[in-house]
């Protein structure tokens, strides 16, 4: 198993939605990117710890592939919004990619690249691209939430189309129902 690590805005839209794809073992939401160790979701809220949201991705990597989950990631989040998402707004919801090695950081910096000389947005993309350094998971009551909560109004004005997003356009990456 490898791990990616993302952020992209609430961080139950972002899990919902990559627990969708094959080769995905399991997603875990959690804080990255901060100054204040083993900060609480309140904490994280008052933007004072410098943490995103995020989600940790475990994937099989004869399965899917980094570029794979970077393409996901870019399609289920709008990386042009600077410290915000949708109505989501503070820098706990930015666009960032903490890359669990080298090979990540050059493979997401590359990425990024690619999609600012293809002109894929009409504005820059703002997305962060650093090496983790730490990881907390979130409390509990965040973990699995969409799948907890699937009729929560949020869940289904922000992580449902994000789901559908994945299932309809990466439908050959998509998991089976088990």
């Amino acid at each position: 198993m490898e791990r990616a690590t993302f952020g992209g805005g609430c961080f139950w839209c972002i899990e919902a939605a990559m627990k969708e794809l094959d080769g995905v073992e399991s997603v875990t939401s959690g804080y990255a990117g901060g100054h204040v160790e083993d900060p609480t979701y309140e904490q994280v809220c008052t933007g004072e710890t410098g943490h995103a949201e995020v989600v940790q991705v475990a994937y099989d990597p004869d399965e899917i592939g980094y570029d794979d989950l970077l393409e996901v990631f870019f399609t289920i989040h709008d990386p042009t919004q600077l410290n915000r998402q949708g109505p989501d707004v503070g820098t706990q919801y930015r666009s960032a990619i903490y890359a669990h090695d080298d090979r990540q950081l050059e493979l997401a910096e590359a990425f990024v690249e690619e999609l600012e000389a293809a002109d894929v947005y009409d504005d820059e993309v703002v997305t962060e691209t650093e090496p983790l350094e730490t990881f907390y998971e979130a409390e509990t009551y965040h973990q699995n939430y969409f799948e907890k909560n699937p009729t929560d109004a949020y869940c289904r004005m922000h992580a449902a189309p994000k789901i559908d997003e994945v299932r309809e356009k990466f439908a050959e990456r998509v998991a089976a129902d088990d």
